[in-house]
């Protein structure tokens, strides 16, 4: 539940007062008074006895919306007439569409675009293949695809319950990095079946970016896709979870001076983010680093090690701790957590070593309250908008895959995701860096550019314009 009332539930009460009396000026008191916040007050219709308003306001949740209209309506002379739901408005009929790009006013347009001209671009692509890439949308599409089965904290919801959030990134693409991309959800979560449907598709796409599909089965499905596919394949839980992490530690590690290769890292949660945020820190040079799972540390004498936790257990912990998170939180330099809310307190983060870095990531709560643990760490970033340092996938994927495009890259490098985190760190300047300041905004304009651009060198590619011959 949010702290403090958030635009996420915003909801718009339209009304009726009498256009006399106190009315009017009790209905911001009231929304107030019921701990929310009127971020607008309209008058939609007026006459000489009664007003209709829309009032909007910000509550913390559902329950708390509702305290509010029953405050609103318990003013005298209020009639409520509707309450809308803004959020649940935005939402209706869906957040994308597709929209031609070029004119079909005419028989001359129409011949071109389609029957009988298209035939002639179609055979060009029959002759050649890669053709595509430049005759087709394929050069600047990206798929966007789920099984439903770890959407957002929500879980395993299924694939219509996921369309939302997989428009949403559809929407995300487009608004930072011009790529049209579009959600498949995916009515099976049998691994065989998702690798087999994406395979089929993927002809009609430049990129495929995996998004909320469980652990381990997502390690899977990745792995057999990019040996199937001569397209990039990204899973954003992973990859874009951990350039975000890697480029927000080397900030943060700038702030408090210390260094990747000497700090001691505890990290909660051995799921997707957390095993590709592990492989990429270490990857950028860092040696010490205890991961803990629900069962406590992961090492090497544990009897329950899968493929996943057998090949964490081979590259950290190289001393063996076989205690809690609580243990391993002790004298650690760095905490990243991609797990769980509230399995930290402030007393835990105290034990921490000097000038420690908190990264709390369990969205929508935390590992530990950002509140507790900025008093006794020098930099604490969340998941959430409404703390600094939010860290945010959006910093990364569209970026990433503008890049990928951009170069007509065949897959994904390590490389690559390296020089990413590289450049999205150094979007924020050294007089700009700071506790507070250690990620851009997802609205910062220099962000998806410098990203593209630095995973488009690692590709070996460059920038091609989207009318080349």
């Amino acid at each position: 539940m949010a702290t403090v009332p958030s635009v996420s539930y915003s909801i718009t009460v339209r009304l009726e007062v009498p256009a006399g009396g106190k009315a009017v000026s009790q209905l911001t008191h009231a929304v107030e008074s019921a701990g929310g916040v009127v971020t607008a007050l309209d008058v939609t219709n007026a006459g000489h006895e009664k007003l209709r308003i829309d009032v909007t306001c910000a509550a913390r949740d559902t329950d708390h919306a509702q305290a509010i209209v029953d405050q609103l309506e318990a003013v005298e002379g209020v009639v409520i007439h509707k309450v809308s739901d803004r959020t649940f408005l935005m939402h209706l009929g869906g957040k994308i569409e597709m929209v031609s790009k070029v004119p079909l006013r005419n028989r001359d347009e129409l011949s071109m675009a389609y029957t009988p001209g298209v035939a002639r671009v179609s055979m060009a692509i029959a002759r050649n293949k890669e053709d595509a890439r430049r005759l087709t949308i394929k050069r600047n599409t990206v798929a966007v695809v789920t099984d439903g089965s770890a959407v957002l904290g929500l879980g395993n919801i299924g694939p219509e319950a996921a369309l939302p959030v997989m428009e949403g990134k559809a929407a995300l693409f487009k608004r930072f990095a011009g790529i049209d991309a579009w959600p498949i959800c995916l009515d099976t979560q049998d691994v065989d079946e998702i690798v087999r449907t994406v395979q089929l598709i993927a002809p009609g796409f430049g990129g495929i970016n995996l998004e909320d599909i469980g652990a381990p089965r997502c390690f899977e499905v990745e792995r057999r896709l990019r040996e199937l596919l001569d397209i990039p394949v990204f899973h954003d839980d992973q990859h874009g979870t951990a350039i975000c992490v890697l480029a927000a530690l080397t900030n943060a590690l700038r702030v408090v001076d210390k260094n990747i290769e000497n700090v001691k890292i505890t990290m909660a949660g051995a799921g997707a983010a957390g095993n590709a945020v592990l492989r990429l820190l270490l990857a950028a040079g860092a040696r010490n680093v205890i991961v803990c799972d629900y069962l406590g540390a992961v090492h090497q004498k544990r009897d329950d090690l899968d493929e996943s936790l057998r090949w964490i257990a081979d590259h950290t912990n190289a001393e063996g701790y076989a205690g809690d998170l609580r243990g391993a939180v002790k004298d650690a330099d760095v905490f990243v957590g991609v797990s769980a809310p509230g399995i930290l307190t402030g007393d835990d983060i105290a034990t921490m070593a000097k000038d420690a870095v908190v990264f709390a990531l369990a969205n929508p709560e935390p590992e530990v309250s950002p509140d507790d643990a900025r008093e006794h760490a020098a930099v604490v970033a969340t998941g959430r908008s409404d703390y600094p340092n939010q860290i945010n996938n959006v910093l990364a994927f569209p970026g990433v895959f503008r890049g990928l495009l951009d170069a007509q890259a065949g897959g994904v490098t390590q490389e690559m995701l390296l020089a990413a985190a590289d450049a999205l760190a150094a979007v924020v300047t050294p007089e700009e860096l700071g506790p507070n300041y250690i990620v851009p905004s997802v609205f910062h304009p220099d962000v998806a550019g410098a990203v593209a651009a630095a995973v488009r060198e690692a590709a070996g590619g460059r920038a091609r314009g989207f009318t080349e011959a």
